[in-house]
Parts: structure tokens; C-alpha cells; sequence
């Protein structure tokens, strides 16, 4: 999208002139993140998350740096190498808290992202490529995360690697196959753990790379904003800088202040025990279970419990990979043409139902396999897939939306135009009156 109305950079400074004419990365710096990008004056907290995921990808990345120099892949030496990390580095326990925290920090912010791109309708029209390319970060993370969680080479590191890649022989023909490829071996050995960790070390840098074809690809149309509606003159907008750096200042402020008191006051919180006990192919533990932000995936994949027509096992691989490859199509599966849930009262209900159904998938993927989750787990997979398939196209198509306001200025005026999802809940998307 083209702002006329936006100012264009101009160096003051001779070097900064000379600089910009052969290189202009500071003209590129300003109209990304400037006073060269107007965004919608309404935009509230939610908003945030989307550059406290690149801190958090920063983070991620200094720290593995740094702790790559001393880890050793080597299935004989990767757990006391972590040891070492932690007794004899200087400041080693510290990188290595922030990077195992900061895995759960970044995907915490990134659900809270994608949450926030459900609900205001960020996948709509003209904005499906942005999208799109959120949803394969997401994935380049949740491989990235899996294989930082072998590193460490604990009992649950080792019996992780063996339940995931041990589903990949369900795959008909190539599966077993498949599997050995993946390991370069039988079982979780020496090979497995280089290529995991080549991997784990390689990949923030091909995420960094989509990150920038996702905010390139964001500044084309603009920002979306809490009411949907799209921006129509000057008034409805005000420079990235200052007033949004200083908001984003906030929020990485109160992130870090978070991020900090779990390091220094809980930093084995969302640890497993068992992975401080060195790994074990003898010794299998009484309950595997991944990372908390596994937990909802996880769920899916025990929730399959019979052979039909394929096996149970396949079905639940299948099943695993299909409820994240089906946000993928959401842009086409939801034709509404109001984007923000502040003004679908019926899909709004919808949404939080699903946040619910989440929440459940992740209790079940962590709790033990009786009868009674093994069945709560296979009702809230099938209402995950019904919410996308069904429930959504359905709601598009037949749901009366509240009327929109005429632009973002009069939204803002009214009061309306900045309403967070949890303030809409408890107003019931009722507008305050204008002062």
C-alpha cells in the first residue's frame, strides 16, 4: 500500500547523504521502522507481539551462539558437556537458562501472535501472504525446538527423539526408511545427535531470512488494526516512530522483566526431571512427554486409538502435521468480509471456544493416557479440526456482522478503536459512547 502522505528520507548529514546514495539502508531502516511507515493510530498491546518474538529470535540466537562454542555432539559427551556449560563457563549457567527459557518464552509470544492474528482477522485479504509466511516460521520453529530438545541428551531427550522419529515408520512403504534416514541409524546414537545439532544450529538463520520476507511482505498492504478496516487518509494513521517504538519499548521492557524473573527465580520451572538424568536406552521412563508447547500436537497424536482403514499410528502422524498445514488455508476457508471478531459476535464465540479446546489438548497431551483423557484428548481433535473445517466456513457464510465503523478515526473517537479481545469479551463488543 502506497501512503502519499508519508515523509520520504532525507540524510542531513554529508556522510549519511554519501552513504545513502551508494548503500541506502538508512532510507531502508527509516520507511521499515521510521517515520517513513505510517501504521493505524489504533493499534493496541496485541500488536507488541510480533517484535517481542524477534527479541525473543535474537535472543535465541546470541545465546546458541555462544553456547554452540562449547557443546559437544557427541552422544558419550553431550550431557556432561551441558554440565560443563553450567559449572565451569563463566556466566555458562546464565546463556544456558536464557537460551532453554527463551525456546518457551519464543513460542509463547509467537501463540499469542497467531492467536491474535485469529481473532482480528489478520489472514484476510490483502494480507494472505504474510500469513502464510507466519505459518512456516511456525513450523521452522517446531522443528528447530524438537531438535534443541535432544541436545541436552537426557533420559527425555533420548526418549523424545525415539517417540517422534519412531512415528515416522508408520508411513507406508518409505516409513521405516524415512526413520533411518532421519536418525543415520537404528536408534538415537552419535549420528542423530550431529544432524540434529547441525540443524538446530542452522535453522534460526533460515527463520531470520523468513522473518524479513514476512515483514517485507507486511509493509506492502500496511498493518491490519483491531477494527478491520482499512486505512483512508492521513488521520487514520501516525509514524512507526516515535510512537510505536516507544509502545514496542514497553512491551520488550515488561518481556524482559518476565523473562528475567524466570531465569534468576525459576529457571528449571518448565524443565522435565528426567532430563537431568543422563540418557538411557535401557531405561525407558514412566511418562514421555515433550516440551509444554508440544503438549496440544502431542494430544492429537494419541488421540487415535483403532486402525480404520490405516493404522492408528499413521493416523495420528497425519492427524499431528494436518492441524498445523490446515491454518495454511484459513485465508480461503473464512470469507467473511469483516475481519475483526470486535464486530462478529457469533465467530467471536467461536474463537474463544477454540482457545478453551487448545488449553484442553494441552492438559491432555501432558496428562496420563486413561480412559478418561484418551477420550477428552479425541473430543477437543475433533471440535480443533471441526473449528477450521466446518464451524468457520459455515460462520463466514451465514453470520450477521455489527456494523463497521466508516474509518479508523471515527472508531478511535468513539472509544472503540484500540479494544483488546479480553475487553470486547467483557463489554460484549458494546462501543463507548464519544466524549
Amino acid at each position: 500500500m502506497s501512503f502519499p502522505w508519508a515523509k520520504h528520507y532525507e540524510p542531513k548529514l554529508p556522510l549519511m547523504k554519501w552513504v545513502d546514495d551508494r548503500l541506502p539502508l538508512p532510507r531502508f531502516v527509516y520507511n521499515a521502522v521510521g517515520a517513513g511507515y505510517p501504521v493505524p493510530r489504533n493499534l493496541n498491546y496485541f500488536w507488541n507481539f510480533g517484535v517481542l518474538a524477534g527479541a525473543a529470535l535474537a535472543i535465541q540466537i546470541v545465546t546458541g551462539i555462544v553456547l554452540a562454542m562449547h557443546y559437544a555432539s557427541n552422544a558419550d559427551l553431550a550431557f556432561n558437556s551441558v554440565e560443563h556449560i553450567m559449572r565451569d563457563v563463566n556466566a555458562g549457567w546464565f546463556i544456558r537458562y536464557a537460551h532453554a527459557n527463551g525456546a518457551s518464552m519464543f513460542l509463547a509470544v509467537v501463540y499469542i501472535h497467531i492467536g491474535r492474528g485469529l481473532y482480528y482477522g489478520s489472514y484476510k485479504p490483502p494480507r494472505e501472504m504474510v500469513w502464510l509466511l507466519g505459518v512456516v516460521i511456525f513450523l521452522l520453529m517446531m522443528a528447530t525446538a524438537f531438535m534443541g530438545y535432544v541436545l541436552p541428551w537426557g533420559q527425555m531427550s533420548f526418549w523424545g527423539a525415539q517417540v517422534i522419529t519412531g512415528f515416522f515408520s508408520a508411513i507406508p512403504m518409505v516409513g521405516e526408511t524415512l526413520r533411518v534416514w532421519l536418525l543415520g541409524g537404528f536408534a538415537p546414537d552419535n549420528a542423530a545427535l550431529n544432524r540434529f545439532f547441525s540443524l538446530h544450529y542452522l535453522l534460526p538463520f533460515v527463520i531470520l531470512g523468513v522473518v524479513v520476507l514476512h515483514i517485507w511482505a507486511l509493509h506492502i498492504p500496511g498493518s491490519s488494526n483491531p477494527t478491520g478496516v482499512e486505512v483512508k487518509d492521513e488521520q487514520d494513521t501516525v509514524p512507526f516512530h516515535p510512537y510505536y517504538t516507544a509502545k514496542d519499548g514497553f512491551g520488550v521492557a515488561v518481556f524482559l522483566l518476565i523473562f528475567a524473573g524466570l531465569i534468576f527465580f525459576a529457571p528449571n520451572l518448565l524443565g522435565h526431571p528426567d532430563n537431568y538424568v543422563p540418557a538411557n536406552p535401557l531405561s525407558t521412563p514412566a511418562h514421555i512427554v515433550p516440551e509444554w508447547y508440544f503438549l496440544p500436537f502431542y494430544a492429537i497424536l494419541k488421540s487415535f486409538t483403532f486402525d480404520f482403514i490405516l493404522s492408528a499410528k499413521l493416523w495420528g502422524v497425519l492427524a499431528m502435521f494436518a492441524s498445523i498445514l490446515v491454518l495454511f488455508f484459513l485465508p480461503w476457508l473464512d470469507t467473511s468480509p469483516v475481519r475483526s471478531a470486535n464486530y462478529r459476535p457469533t465467530y467471536r464465540v467461536f474463537f474463544w471456544i477454540l482457545v478453551v479446546d487448545v488449553l484442553v489438548l494441552g492438559y491432555v497431551g501432558g496428562a496420563e493416557p486413561i480412559a478418561r483423557n484418551v477420550i477428552l484428548g479425541q473430543v477437543a481433535t475433533a471440535y480443533y479440526f471441526l473449528h477450521f473445517l466446518v464451524i468457520v466456513p459455515i460462520v463466514s457464510s451465514m453470520e450477521r456482522p455489527r456494523p463497521l465503523p466508516n474509518s479508523i478515526t471515527e472508531a478511535v473517537l468513539a472509544g472503540k478503536g484500540g479494544t483488546s479481545p479480553a475487553h470486547t469479551a467483557m463489554t460484549g463488543g458494546a462501543a463507548a459512547p464519544a466524549e
